[in-house]
């Protein structure tokens, strides 16, 4: 498997007959050539505010639980069930995503995404309501959703030759984020009065911000990659017109005809991208799609009951509260440097099992530790489970690697996740339950680091030294 930095521009081996004929993506204005740089640097500056957004509504509410639960009234069981929303979300709009890109545009859905966020931070503090708050934590989820999985083709389309490094910008940006929101959500809410509702509202300004990039990108209606142009061409439908549009969309480029000014020759290249591979990617007939699937779904296990319950856990352990969200933020902070240096290692690698299994001994240390001296050695455990929790960048990573096309590359990222979100829902409720049943976090530990093996096992098959499109 080629480094994930040039495997884009090495698809095609039949020779000079499957050499990439589509346009690269357009600039805004429609014209079928190379993009500006400051519409790249500007794509960059958006990807990053965005991934910054993508946590903070979870890892805030993680550190105020306490104080949430008891302002609502709510029993540890229903507390579990609001830390299953997001996996729930997850699954439940991340489906929505491919559709709504194809329609609007990705830059579209992504600045509605960001909106969509700050309007559900802002307003579920002050609904007064569980079933309220869970609502409105839906819609800022509903936005985190889409934007998941549109992160993967926004690089995939405009950094084709950067898919690892632009992964890890963006990945690196989600664990600052994460990181920050535990942190300095409980000093925040100090600072505020102790008022837990401004605590949580106020981060629903960074989601603000972050629209502003993408407002640019609302026009830009280009299909994601691989994906067919809306006109059709008769000339499209001769064998060389198949065969140049398939390599458009080997590379990732088809999507450029789309656009309202360019030539019709390349918009019947890219349309006949379309049609040439949909019918061949029956995705759910790859073993490696649902070993990703289960990776992801196992990973997003761990990482939402990390946010939701950890600081939880170190609180009833004797740590006080500001110091629990402090652990918090540096088993996400461990994200930061991680998740920039994972992708990288990972693309440079033919498998990537090896770095699954030392992710998962990290995890099964971690849980170990915490079920034996959580107060103790809280500090260790947090930076092991921080380690751990970088099998997100790499699930990421995966999916960028385990497919050769743009088509392939939005349908395993929407499979994936919104799969893999899927499985995790019942792991956080599950925890929630066992803790008000057991009266203690010995089962909820014990299942939580049950989950490593399986985990390591989906990982290892999802690093597989192959794609997706030659097991379907």
């Amino acid at each position: 498997m080629p480094d994930d930095e040039t495997q884009t521009q090495t698809l095609n081996r039949g020779g000079a007959a499957r050499t990439p004929v589509g346009p690269p993506p357009p600039q805004l204005s429609g014209a079928a050539e190379a993009p500006a740089p400051w519409l790249l640097r500007l794509i960059a500056v958006g990807l990053v505010l965005a991934a910054l957004n993508l946590r903070p509504a979870i890892t805030s509410l993680g550190a105020l639980l306490e104080e949430v639960r008891e302002g609502l009234h709510m029993s540890g069981s229903v507390a579990g069930v609001l830390t299953s929303v997001p996996p729930l979300c997850f699954a439940v709009f991340g489906v929505m995503a491919p559709r709504l890109a194809r329609r609007f545009g990705a830059g579209a859905v992504v600045c509605a995404g960001m909106v969509a966020i700050a309007a559900g931070l802002v307003i579920r503090p002050y609904i007064g309501s569980t079933a309220g708050f869970l609502a409105a934590s839906a819609l800022a989820l509903m936005g985190i959703a889409v934007s998941n999985i549109l992160m993967p083709v926004i690089v995939k389309r405009w950094f084709p030759d950067r898919v690892g490094t632009m992964t890890g910008l963006y990945s690196m940006a989600l664990a600052l984020g994460t990181a920050l929101a535990a942190a300095v959500t409980v000093p925040l809410t100090g600072a505020m009065g102790g008022d837990w509702q401004s605590g949580l509202a106020v981060w629903a300004g960074l989601a603000a911000l972050a629209v502003l990039p993408w407002i640019v990108l609302v026009r830009d209606r280009t299909p994601a990659p691989g994906q067919a142009a809306p006109a059709r061409s008769a000339a499209a439908s001769g064998p060389s017109a198949s065969v140049s549009g398939r390599a458009a969309g080997a590379s990732g480029q088809a999507s450029a005809s789309a656009s309202a000014s360019a030539s019709a020759s390349a918009s019947a290249s890219a349309s006949a991208s379309g049609p040439a591979e949909a019918p061949a990617l029956r995705i759910t007939r790859s073993r490696t799609a649902w070993g990703l699937a289960c990776f992801f779904g196992l990973q997003a296990t761990a990482a939402y009951i990390t946010m939701g319950w950890m600081p939880q856990i170190f609180r009833d352990a004797g740590v006080s509260a500001g110091t629990a969200g402090v652990l918090l933020a540096v088993t996400m902070a461990m994200g930061v440097p991680l998740a920039f240096v994972i992708p990288r290692v990972a693309a440079r690698l033919k498998q990537q099992g090896p770095i699954v299994v030392v992710l998962g001994l990290c995890g099964l240390i971690g849980y170990g530790g915490l079920y034996l001296a959580p107060a103790a050695g809280a500090w260790a455990w947090a930076l092991l489970l921080g380690v751990a929790n970088c099998a997100f960048p790499l699930a990421l990573t995966m999916i960028g690697m385990r497919t050769r096309t743009g088509a392939g590359v939005v349908r395993l990222s929407a499979f994936a996740q919104s799969t893999g979100y899927l499985l995790s829902i019942p792991g956080p409720l599950l925890v929630g339950v066992l803790y008000q049943h057991s009266g203690g976090w010995g089962l909820p530990i014990a299942l939580m680091a049950g989950l490593m093996i399986p985990q390591m096992v989906a990982g290892v098959l999802a690093g597989r030294d192959r794609t997706i499109e030659d097991e379907c």
